[in-house]
């Protein structure tokens, strides 16, 4: 590890070990957090670092290694007592009261009391010191749901150093903030370092880590990949470091992969988004789809692939821009609506907003069908029966009996009954995020073949998959993402390289 300045760290971890059934998150991992700086933790998804964070704060408890706070061992058996001893936590989803003041929600719980009565005055007085100790404009007196997302950070914040934090994490807290809120929460942040606080700060936005962090540690598959300053490693080294690619490639292709030309239009598009963006979520952005074309999406996790796609489905609305289907323009408000016009929507989510765990593999499979025709137009039993047959065929769904809950299929089968549902709705575009993650590499071949073949069918595809080589086997253009911008639109003409992409992710650049 490099050297720091002569202090001690205020939190060390020695050889953390976490094992959930069947998977090592953490395997012997350390890390060092020193007073009065911003150091952020990175990695891809499945990294390790959410799992490190809950052992930080007591929601987990490790399975082997030490913490170490102040130069004294701790156990952490929850997270009232990491609170106590001095870690706290905000979240990106701020888990305050909205119906309580501001004043109220820094003292929950904590309240100043006289005579056995909480002490108002006294809890007003000492909640707009607090806020002005860091240079905020804000009435204590307001309910904080009359606030903002990111004003409702800052009390978090507020309230987290209050309770004598030593150390601050803060989890993705710029997520759904915009420039100006993002310019906001730093200052607090470069505040509360300069009196000392150690930030652990949690983020997939890589210029964000460079602009506030001074230090980074970088874990993939549950391992310390390494410790290093910030002014030490560049981008496109990070990204390299965060999923295994060869930095010497890297540095070669840093300039030049995204000076690739646009692929050149071979016919009309079947949807064409114009400027189109959602405020908090994606930037505005143009993209094509031609009719037995598949466009892979890439990029880091949290860079937006996910956010861009939703819109495309009405499944969140757009706040900019506009999407012409063919030669029309369309309002693609809901998921009905797309659905319409012939898009259908794997989401990435399979458990939560893909499959119904409860139903059989058969109603799983008619829902999307009988949702277009409308529920009161069912579809005979005997006509649910014929289809799920057919398509458990088609797919190879295992078992292959309709009336098996879904919730006991494999991964790779549970996916084949998702991709069941939509294709019997015969789309004309079909979005796929991450249709392949989590299952054996026969399912995964499956579902590649498939998409394949669909696109030599005419059909008009949108793959998504943090795999770039699984990206480039099957698009013929790949569009790239970093910090919810789409930064580049490469063609996939036998010379694009994982490399390529990594580097074009690492510079930022649009193309």
């Amino acid at each position: 590890m490099p050297a720091h300045p002569a202090q001690q760290p205020v939190l060390e971890v020695h050889g953390i070990r976490k094992e959930f059934p069947g998977v090592v998150a953490l395997d012997g991992v350390d890390f060092r957090l020193f007073p009065g700086e911003v150091h952020a933790l990175m990695g891809e998804n499945g990294a390790g670092k959410s799992t490190l964070i809950k052992v930080l704060t007591g929601v987990y408890e490790s399975g082997g290694g030490e913490v170490v706070l102040s130069g004294r061992p701790l156990h952490i058996a929850g997270p009232l007592q990491a609170q106590q001893a001095g870690i706290s936590t905000v979240y990106q989803e701020v888990n305050l009261c909205l119906n309580l003041s501001v004043a109220e929600n820094i003292f929950i719980g904590r309240e100043p009391r006289r005579l056995g009565l909480i002490h108002w005055s006294a809890l007003r007085r000492r909640a707009a010191e607090l806020v002005a100790d860091l240079d905020l404009d804000i009435d204590v007196t307001a309910p904080l749901g009359s606030y903002s997302i990111a004003v409702q950070q800052l009390v978090a914040i507020v309230r987290a150093v209050d309770v004598s934090a030593k150390v601050l994490i803060l989890d993705e807290p710029t997520s759904s903030l915009d420039r100006d809120e993002v310019r906001q929460l730093f200052a607090v942040i470069r505040r509360l370092r300069d009196q000392g606080v150690a930030i652990l700060f949690v983020s997939h936005f890589l210029d964000q880590i460079y602009e506030i962090c001074d230090r980074m540690t970088i874990l993939r598959n549950g391992k310390l990949e390494g410790e290093y300053p910030i002014s030490e490693l560049s981008q496109v080294e990070l990204v390299a470091r965060m999923i295994g690619g060869e930095l010497g490639s890297l540095e070669e292709l840093s300039g030049s992969a995204r000076r690739e030309p646009a692929a050149p239009a071979t016919a009309v598009p079947f949807l064409r988004a114009d400027g189109l963006g959602r405020t908090g979520a994606i930037e505005p952005y143009d993209l094509g789809i031609q009719p037995g074309e598949v466009v892979g999406l890439a990029g880091l996790l949290g860079s937006g692939r996910t956010e861009a796609a939703r819109l495309l489905f009405g499944a969140d609305r757009s706040t900019q821009g506009s999407v012409r289907i063919e030669d029309a323009t369309v309002a693609l408000r809901t998921p009905r609506t797309a659905i319409s016009y012939g898009i259908a929507f794997c989401s990435e989510d399979r458990k939560n907003e893909g499959l119904v765990a409860e139903l059989t593999v058969r109603e799983n499979i008619i829902l999307a069908l009988q949702a277009a025709r409308g529920w009161t137009r069912p579809l005979s039993r005997a006509k649910q029966d014929e289809i799920a047959r057919r398509w458990i065929r088609s797919l190879d769904i295992r078992p292959d009996n309709p009336e098996a809950l879904v919730r006991h299929l494999s991964g790779g089968n549970q996916q084949k009954v998702l991709l069941a549902r939509w294709l019997i709705t015969d789309p004309r575009l079909l979005i796929l995020d991450e249709p392949t993650r989590g299952i054996d590499i026969g399912a995964k071949a499956e579902i590649q073949k498939l998409v394949a073949a669909l696109a030599r069918d005419g059909m008009s595809v949108l793959f998504i998959s943090a795999e770039l080589e699984e990206v480039l086997r099957l698009s013929h253009r790949v569009g790239v993402l970093r910090d919810r911008r789409l930064v580049a639109e490469l063609p996939n003409d036998g010379s694009l390289t994982p490399e390529h992409i990594m580097a074009t992710i690492a510079s930022g650049a649009r193309s």
